[in-house]
Order: C-alpha cells, then sequence, then structure tokens
C-alpha cells in the first residue's frame, strides 16, 4: 500500500522528499520497487567445477572409512595428500559431511553424571554445620589473607573461625577438629568444593569421625546459603575496613565482629534472636518476654492493633538447605 503512494506523491515532488513524508526508507523503497521489477530471483546455477556425485561419494567413503573416522578433516586431508591422493579441499570435505551429519565431534567424549542437589535440613543446633573461606584484602595490593569460618545452619552460631596468610587443608582440618571439641559433634558438615573442602586430610577427619560429608554443586553458590549470607552480613557491616594493615590487626577485629555477632546481632533468619540465644536454648525465655510486652501493650491499647493480639517473629522449626520440592514430597508421602 506505501510504495503506490510514494509513487504517486514522487510524480509531484522528488523520491527523497515523498519517502521522507511518508515515513519510508529511501533505500528500502528502491529495493521493493527493483523486485518488482525485475520479479523472483532466478535459481542458481550449478557451478562447473562442483564434483560429481560419484566424487563425493567417493569423498564420504573415505572419510568415514576405518582408517580417517577418528581423525580431524585436516588429518584426514594431509595424510591422503602424503599418500599421493587429492580429493577434494578441506572445505568441500567438511561441507559433504555437514549434507550427511557427520560434520559434529565423532571422537567418544567423557560424560559426567549430574551432580545431585544437596537437601539438608537441621532441625536443632549442632546439627549441621557447614563450612567456607573468603578472601580479606591485605594491606598491600594483591595482598589478601584467608578467613576460615563454620556456622552452625540451625541457629547461626560461629562454632570456629581463623585467619591465616593463606588456604591449607591441615589449618581447615585443625580448626573443624577445635570446633568439634568445643561443640556437639554435628551429624553432617556442608561445604562447596574447594580444595580445602575436598582435600583428603578434611575428608578423612570426618569419615574418623562417622559426619557426613556434604558438597554443594559445583558452579552453584546457592547451596551453601547460609555461609555467604554471613560473608555478605560481615563484609557490609559499617565497622568493617576496607583493608587491613597486618593480619593482627584483622585477628583482632574479627574476634570483636564474631562475639558481637554471635552475642548481639538479631538475625532475621532466627526470628529476630542473638544466634547464641538460639544455639544454647534460651530463646524461649526471650520469646515468651516478648510475647508478655506484646500482651500489656494489647490491653492498654487494644485500639492500635486494629483487634488483633500483636504476637513476636515466630522461631522456624528447622532450617534448610535446598528445601525438598513439593512434588519430592508427594513422591515421598
Amino acid at each position: 500500500m506505501i510504495i503506490p503512494a510514494v509513487n504517486e506523491l514522487a510524480e509531484h515532488v522528488s523520491v527523497t522528499k515523498a519517502c521522507e513524508l511518508m515515513g519510508r526508507s529511501r533505500a528500502t523503497h528502491y529495493r521493493d520497487r527493483a523486485a518488482k521489477t525485475l520479479g523472483p530471483a532466478k535459481p542458481r546455477q550449478s557451478p562447473g567445477c562442483r564434483l560429481t556425485e560419484a566424487e563425493r561419494d567417493e569423498v564420504l567413503t573415505r572419510l568415514t572409512s576405518d582408517e580417517f573416522v577418528d581423525k580431524s578433516v585436516g588429518q584426514a586431508w594431509t595424510i591422503l595428500l602424503d599418500q599421493g591422493v587429492y580429493l577434494c579441499s578441506m572445505s568441500t570435505m567438511y561441507r559433504i559431511l555437514r549434507e550427511h551429519n557427520s560434520a559434529g565431534e565423532r571422537r567418544k567424549q567423557a560424560t559426567h553424571p549430574p551432580k545431585s542437589i544437596p537437601e539438608l535440613q537441621a532441625n536443632r543446633p549442632g546439627q549441621a554445620w557447614c563450612w567456607d573461606i573468603t578472601k580479606i584484602r591485605g594491606p598491600r595490593r594483591g595482598s589478601w589473607f584467608d578467613l576460615y569460618v563454620i556456622i552452625d545452619i540451625f541457629s547461626r552460631y560461629i562454632v570456629g573461625w581463623r585467619l591465616e596468610h593463606h588456604e591449607d587443608s591441615a589449618m581447615a582440618k585443625e580448626l573443624i577438629e577445635q570446633a568439634i571439641g568445643a561443640h556437639e559433634l554435628p551429624d553432617v558438615v556442608h561445604a562447596d568444593r574447594g580444595t580445602s573442602m575436598t582435600s583428603k586430610p578434611v575428608a578423612q577427619l570426618l569419615v574418623d569421625l562417622g559426619i557426613t560429608r556434604s558438597h554443594s554443586r559445583p558452579r552453584v553458590s546457592n547451596d551453601n546459603p547460609h555461609i555467604e549470607s554471613h560473608f555478605k552480613t560481615m563484609k557490609y557491616a559499617p565497622a568493617f575496613p576496607g583493608y587491613f594493615e597486618s593480619i593482627e590487626a584483622a585477628r583482632e577485629f574479627f574476634q570483636l565482629f564474631f562475639e558481637y555477632y554471635n552475642n548481639e546481632h538479631r538475625h532475621s533468619g532466627i526470628a529476630m534472636h542473638t544466634p547464641a540465644s538460639v544455639h544454647y536454648g534460651t530463646w524461649t525465655t526471650i520469646q515468651a518476654q516478648r510475647q508478655a510486652t506484646l500482651d500489656a501493650a494489647y490491653e492498654a491499647h487494644p485500639d492500635r492493633f486494629c483487634g488483633r493480639r500483636p504476637l513476636p517473629p515466630q522461631m522456624p522449626k528447622v532450617a534448610w538447605i535446598n528445601p525438598p520440592t513439593k512434588d519430592a514430597l508427594i513422591t515421598a508421602a
């Protein structure tokens, strides 16, 4: 519809002005007009240098023979050339193989089964731990310290930590031993797939103690959410410096920070209780005190609560790493 309108207008003004007034690209207008004038494109003629069907069959037979089936086109072409045989160019060989769906990888490839999704639950403190190592900036460019942290999944309590100049599996083993000596033996220890986490010293320690090992899937940070969330809370804290002048200064800071985190930080994931309160079971008394305070406020001014008795945040009964889906629960039932 727009081409006749542009042509009609072009009888009074230039084609350029007509296209501009009609909001049409001049190049598009000329291209469409030429297509209508010339008609459909003629089929492309086969080039005279094209291989005959017999020659193409010979190329395909050679490339799929036992001698060349496991070799690349480049190797097959070169070997044939060394034997005094020239069939066609390498690009033609690729073209013939593509036509027969044989141009892909023909060698046997190693396949790895998909990693299972870790599904952990903790119904009480001390049942499941998770740990990780994060980098802490040092005094100079390229200078880093390694902070090891172990956290209880249910209570979010820091059961062990250490700061070192480098990452080492022996240090990780010592930290886990110290944490186990100071707290109850956990049923499960979860970590990602870092070198220290999957190292033989750590694995052997957990096996000897009868502790179940659990690991995240490769490159899936959501499989270790509690420790990742803790690292963000730590590094985004107002008191956290951009870097530390020395490892001694860093250790002093983290000693104070973890004491604050365990004993004063109200955690949203555990009904705004402190990790120490949940870890050692004093949260029930504090929860009752909160409810009593809210009850007194309700009795004094019920109109301020729209007739609903207020409740403090409720403590979750279970902490999860990848809770099972509804389909999985239905299947299990």
